[in-house]
């Protein structure tokens, strides 16, 4: 499955996590036994990823052991600038790499091995510069959108708050799962600003320079079951109870 320069995994932990209510880093809540984030580092490992490296910040003291007990590499991000900012102080580990890398979320723990090779493969076969995991969401409010044209085409990713009430009717959301080829990612991630209402380096500026430059973006249906993210306590309730209820049918 994977391509002949391989597949990395580049997993974004560093958040606070504030509306968890709890001194617990986010991502080291527990779904069944493990912490989030073993969850996730486990979910790329089977996918075929080669090379994991986790972003941390917020109490990494607490979190850099479980990273190093899963064998995974971490990069520290000191002020929490935004994902794109996340990402790109992973460019030193990854800066001799040559094949694709995912971008997954360490409070993400549902996402599904079969899900990435999915998504990878198709991916390779969309020969995509980039390609987005999108869900249809009951309720979208806090994920970015992803808004198409006429076509069918994504013509834009924006982050809720970025939204017009028009934009905010949409309830395809971006899952914040991405696969990238390496060496286009880090060069563009130069040319991306915080001119937005968080003053932060988003990621999905990425896909809109790419989409904009005519450089080719891809969008992957996923399942908003998997792909939806624990934010609070009744988020994580909800993924304890879907998580169950796959350990009951296995």
């Amino acid at each position: 499955m994977n391509s002949a320069n391989g597949l990395a995994a580049i997993i974004l932990a560093a958040g606070k996590g504030k509306r968890m209510k709890s001194d617990l880093p986010k991502v080291l809540h527990k779904v069944g036994e493990n912490p989030m984030v073993v969850h996730v580092i486990h979910q790329a490992r089977l996918a075929g990823a080669d090379k994991i490296v986790v972003v941390l910040g917020h109490k990494r003291e607490l979190v850099i052991p479980v990273v190093e007990a899963e064998g995974a590499e971490f990069a520290i991000q000191d002020e929490q600038l935004g994902t794109g900012h996340a990402v790109d102080i992973t460019e030193a580990q990854l800066k001799s790499f040559q094949g694709d890398i995912i971008v997954l979320s360490g409070d993400v723990p549902l996402l599904t091995p079969e899900t990435i090779k999915n998504v990878y493969a198709y991916h390779a076969k969309q020969d995509a510069t980039a390609t987005v995991i999108t869900a249809i969401a009951h309720d979208p409010t806090g994920y970015g959108r992803v808004l198409r044209d006429d076509s069918g085409a994504v013509r834009a990713i924006r982050e809720h708050k970025d939204c017009s009430e028009e934009e905010l009717k949409v309830n395809e959301i971006n899952s914040g799962i991405y696969v990238f080829k390496a060496k286009p990612l880090f060069k563009e991630l130069k040319n991306i600003d915080n001119k937005n209402s968080q003053d932060e380096y988003y990621l999905p500026d990425v896909l809109v320079n790419y989409i904009r430059n005519g450089v080719k973006v891809a969008a992957f249906s996923g399942d908003f079951d998997e792909i939806h993210g624990v934010n609070n306590v009744v988020d994580l309730e909800n993924v304890q109870r879907i998580f169950s209820q796959r350990q009951n049918r296995a």
